[in-house]
């Protein structure tokens, strides 16, 4: 039995984090994760100001922001009609602007770093059972191995074993719309320096920018085919982005489709064993928040832990999970919010966009998104 301080299920972003924090702070750390190196596909594609300032201090927010692509401006549009604009230039942080930046290349510079601290990956190997008792946690792996920690972190995602064997719940539902997502190349008239949300009469598209010049395309539709097509991307550009100079579509780079669940964990914590990121809520892509929150989750499960194993009281863990659970509340209504608006019947369309503009035209409306959607209002 191979014996380490603590154990995290799930090499993502969230998981990588928890354990980079611990390993820069001299704790003992082993990633378990289920998939070959390398085989993550990019699904987020959003690093906000809040989650920049956390991870200034692990050495990778440097390297993110040389490879991505900052964005200092969030638009609600219909066709070219500005309805909300969302200016991020203004925020007092370091970080004023969304980077986009591939899933893929934030989990390379986060591995990057906590191998350059003497982390190391299990991969692949997929935890089957864990164990508790008064002295510790025992996660057994697919092969018959079992590796003994004082703490584990679940950061495995929707279907989280680590949750499943702690017998905490995940309750919510699953939204009716189904959402396409593909990288594209293009070129025409989608506006530089921004992440457009076209709130168009036939439906939702997002079109932001990604380094190399690509773009992600995010659209709700009734059902969303396997593996989008350059022709079924221009259809939705066409019917609901930029209308005077038309995007055009030269080539779909990835694609792929996806339900939308909400769901938050009755508790992120359950004795030895921890929750974090989409182990403990998932929700709408809409605003970013996913991988952003679960960041953040990570940083603060990674510094509580480490405060424990240093000695401290392990009520620090129970504040982690009383705090972290609300926060997780209120970005799943929020992202709920901006879908349930970008899903309205078609006959109500039109008028939610008049709405909008009226909003937009408020100062206050676009300071408040731009400090929910850069997450400074979580300091």
């Amino acid at each position: 039995m191979n014996a380490t301080d603590v154990i995290v299920v799930g090499a993502g972003p969230v998981g990588l984090t928890a354990a980079l924090v611990l390993t820069q702070r001299g704790h003992r750390v082993v990633i378990v994760d289920g998939q070959a190196e390398g085989a993550n596909t990019s699904r987020a594609a959003v690093v906000h100001s809040r989650t920049l300032e956390l991870l200034e201090p692990y050495g990778v927010t440097g390297d993110l922001v040389t490879r991505g692509v900052p964005t200092p401006r969030f638009t609600v549009r219909d066709r070219d009609r500005v309805l909300v604009p969302v200016p991020f230039e203004g925020l007092p942080t370091r970080y004023p602007y969304t980077l986009m930046i591939s899933q893929a290349d934030t989990e390379a510079y986060l591995l990057a770093r906590f191998e350059e601290l003497g982390g190391r990956v299990l991969r692949p190997a997929r935890v089957t059972a864990v164990a508790q008792d008064d002295s510790g946690v025992t996660a057994t792996l697919d092969d018959g191995r079992t590796l003994r920690a004082s703490y584990l972190v679940g950061a495995d995602g929707m279907h989280s074993t680590a949750r499943e064997q702690a017998g905490i719940g995940f309750a919510g539902g699953t939204y009716a719309e189904s959402f396409v997502l593909a990288d594209v190349r293009l070129h025409g008239g989608v506006p530089k320096g921004e992440v457009i949300l076209y709130f168009s009469p036939d439906g939702l598209v997002v079109v932001a920018p990604l380094p190399d010049g690509m773009y992600r395309i995010v659209a709700t539709v009734d059902e969303a085919p396997r593996e989008p097509d350059v022709a079924f991307v221009q259809r939705l550009l066409d019917t609901r982005g930029p209308e005077s100079e038309p995007a055009v579509v030269e080539e779909i780079v990835w694609g792929s489709r996806f339900r939308v669940h909400h769901r938050i964990a009755g508790t992120y914590r359950d004795r030895r064993v921890l929750l974090a990121g989409d182990a403990a809520h998932v929700h709408s892509p809409a605003g970013g928040q996913g991988m952003n929150l679960g960041i953040e989750d990570a940083v603060q499960v990674g510094e509580a832990l480490s405060e424990v194993l240093d000695g401290a009281p392990d009520e620090l863990l129970d504040a982690y999970a009383a705090a972290r659970r609300p926060v997780a509340e209120k970005v799943v209504a929020l992202a709920s919010r901006l879908t349930r608006l970008a899903t309205a019947r078609a006959a109500a369309r039109p008028l939610r966009n008049a709405v909008l503009a009226l909003a937009g035209h408020l100062p206050a409306v676009r300071r408040r998104l731009a400090w929910q959607l850069s997450g400074l209002d979580r300091r």
